[in-house]
């Protein structure tokens, strides 16, 4: 499942770290792939990005083994390959390469059965990171910030969503369209929430993540939010998206 959106700053890997630790905590082996330079996910899951080799980087052009770059984290049934600064260069690199939007999806390939689910945390790019993401993923989950702008990133990440299908990956799936950082203190967010069901009905998660404090507190300690606090308003959200997911399935 590629956690997906093109535009910074919308939740994107605080989605995909929490929704990972969810699935792990209802005992689902589950892999997270950190595919963002900044590493995010990486430190966000409590480890250091000083001197890590292999990372994905490595994986992708490195010829590395997958299996050599899979790190534990503090929660049983989560497993994390992790992501540096290196791996700013690989959109460049990438490029001269024969089937360089397949690279994702052939480290993957000898892992499918390992793993209940496999996340994979892409930059906020529609670059040839996230199309090895969509490339090799069976679905999107695309979180959407209740904000202004959103709705017009959503019809452009949505549409190339359709053209990775049609190209090169017939089998990926719309998985849901999540809102998060949603305030209902302001008429704003819930004129976004509006727009969105009447664009986007029947592709959207019933769950809506809140603009939480703690949340945002629990990647400086290292932490998914279940480990973090779990009794935050914002944890219990991750929660029932976890359980809409698992539904899904």
């Amino acid at each position: 499942m590629a956690v997906v959106n093109q535009k910074g700053g919308v939740g994107k890997t605080t989605t995909a770290v929490n929704l990972a630790a969810g699935l792990a905590a209802a005992d689902r082996p589950t892999l997270l792939v950190d595919l963002d330079p900044q590493g995010n996910a990486t430190t966000g899951l409590g480890l250091s990005k000083e001197e890590l080799y292999p990372t994905i980087y490595h994986v992708l052009l490195g010829g590395e083994p997958l299996e050599k770059a899979i790190r534990e984290t503090a929660i049983p049934n989560l497993l994390l390959v992790p992501a540096d600064i290196d791996l700013v260069g690989a959109e460049v690199e990438l490029v001269g390469l024969p089937g360089r939007e397949s690279k994702l999806k052939d480290a993957l390939e000898p892992l499918r059965g390992k793993f209940d689910y496999v996340l994979l945390d892409c930059p906020p790019s529609l670059g040839l990171l996230t199309i090895n993401a969509l490339t090799a993923a069976d679905s999107a989950l695309v979180p959407l910030q209740c904000e202004f702008y959103a709705l017009e990133g959503l019809a452009q990440l949505l549409k190339t969503v359709r053209l990775v299908r049609d190209r090169l990956n017939p089998r990926l799936e719309v998985e849901g369209i999540v809102l998060t950082m949603f305030d209902g203190r302001t008429s704003l967010a819930g004129q976004v929430k509006a727009e969105v069901h009447r664009y986007f009905s029947g592709q959207i998660f019933q769950t809506v993540i809140p603009r939480n404090v703690r949340l945002s507190e629990a990647p400086s300690h290292g932490k998914p939010i279940l480990l973090y606090d779990l009794r935050s308003s914002g944890a219990l959200a991750y929660l029932e998206l976890t359980k809409e997911v698992l539904a899904h399935d």
